[in-house]
């Protein structure tokens, strides 16, 4: 069981207010794509996804493996919740006494339109992915020792920002043909070259984000008001 002051209870709500915004903002603004190097295309929620797994990774450090896990299911809950809320928005008919309405209509049915399939794809990719790197950020401190939280954690971002990607990108596009609704998709070779191309841009971004990580630990810590139980 875990104490916490006041204190230190404010600091970690504030926390978890941050890793559920940084979550929503992958998922939401994410749909934007920019230019980026040899003629490629970057989502601008690589600025804020490599947040979401770091954070359990300061949380961990700094509460233990619950509190960690803890985030995870809060982060699942509140997708779960927000694809609920959006299909439900997306269900009610609109309004149409107004221009304004009327033009508003399109632009909002096609970003928030999120289809069952990439739905499914991001909650599946987002539990288990964040489930294994609180697993491996575990593994690596039993391993490695206490010391070293920048190569703990950027070792387990590395596979579980591989899961995700990889997890996502294939349930929401790879092509099955044999399945009418879902024979749409990208071309497997595509799909891998997308796979690791993202995989790529959101571990670098995540090694650029490490001393926010530090910081996030040197605010976040204080023995004298946390008693913790870093077993899981």
């Amino acid at each position: 069981m875990i104490t916490l002051s006041e204190k230190s209870f404010r600091k970690l709500a504030i926390a978890l207010a941050l890793y559920l915004a940084s979550l929503f903002a992958a998922n939401t603004l994410g749909l934007k794509l920019m230019p980026f190097l040899f003629g490629t295309h970057l989502s601008v929620g690589v600025f804020s996804f490599p947040v979401v797994f770091l954070m359990t990774d300061v949380i961990g450090e700094v509460f233990g493996k619950k509190m960690a896990k803890f985030f995870v299911l809060a982060g699942f809950v509140a997708t779960s919740a927000f694809i609920l809320y959006s299909f439900l928005s997306l269900a009610m008919p609109w309004a149409t006494d107004s221009d304004y309405i009327r033009n508003l209509a399109g632009s909002y049915d096609q970003i928030f339109g999120i289809s069952v399939r990439i739905a499914i794809a991001s909650i599946l990719a987002f539990a288990i992915a964040e489930y294994q790197d609180v697993l491996s950020f575990f593994f690596f401190k039993a391993n490695i020792g206490a010391r070293w939280f920048w190569l703990r954690s950027n070792l387990s971002n590395l596979w579980s920002q591989f899961l995700d990607t990889a997890i996502f990108m294939t349930i929401a596009f790879l092509p099955i043909p044999a399945i009418p609704f879902l024979a749409q998709g990208y071309p497997i070779p595509t799909l891998i070259s997308i796979i690791f191309t993202w995989w790529l841009y959101k571990v670098a971004m995540g090694a650029l984000y490490t001393p926010f990580s530090y910081l996030g630990i040197w605010l976040l810590k204080d023995k004298d008001e946390a008693k913790q139980e870093t077993s899981s």
